[in-house]
């Protein structure tokens, strides 16, 4: 019994290894998708801005004007970023608050179907679900191994390692 419990271990810890090995180019993946889709809905938001500056009045948004300037200039240049990976969990948190102020303000009524058996699709089928899902993705678990984050803390790793420090 002990060997075949052994022999579980070890195939368990190939499948681990394997499946770790798959987080780098997965985080990846998602960053450029949705790093380019933040950016499409930023850049798209900015090119009409009257038209969200009034969405958003409709909705009671204070200072809809700037509001709207402030949401897509966060959306655009957080696609930037999370394309580069660089500044990845500082970017995701307001990218969270933009996708969950959307739901609240929004999209409330599919918000009421977090909860529900019936009509769950609602909740998850809504524009800011995927968007607030992947934002807390990179904020949770960062950019992954290849991202611009990642080179510049081995970069500055190595620079302590060595007693260089970066000039003033």
């Amino acid at each position: 019994m002990k060997a075949f419990l052994d022999f579980l271990d070890l195939v368990y810890g190939w499948f681990r290894k394997g499946a770790e090995f798959l987080q780098a180019p997965f985080l990846l993946a998602v960053r450029l998708y949705w790093g380019w889709q933040f950016w499409m809905s930023g850049t798209g938001k900015l090119s009409d801005i009257s038209k969200v500056t009034e969405f958003f009045a409709g909705l009671g948004i204070p200072a809809p004007h700037f509001n709207a300037y402030f949401v897509a200039y966060v959306e655009a240049g957080g696609g930037i970023l999370l394309i580069l990976g660089l500044g990845s969990r500082l970017i995701a948190l307001p990218l969270v608050v933009d996708m969950i102020v959307a739901f609240l303000t929004a999209d409330r009524e599919a918000l009421g179907y977090i909860f529900s058996a019936e009509s769950s699709d609602k909740f998850y089928k809504a524009d800011p679900f995927t968007f607030l899902f992947i934002s807390l993705i990179i904020l949770a678990f960062g950019p992954g191994l290849l991202s611009l984050d990642t080179m510049i803390k081995r970069y500055r790793g190595s620079r302590k390692k060595s007693g260089t420090t970066p000039p003033a």
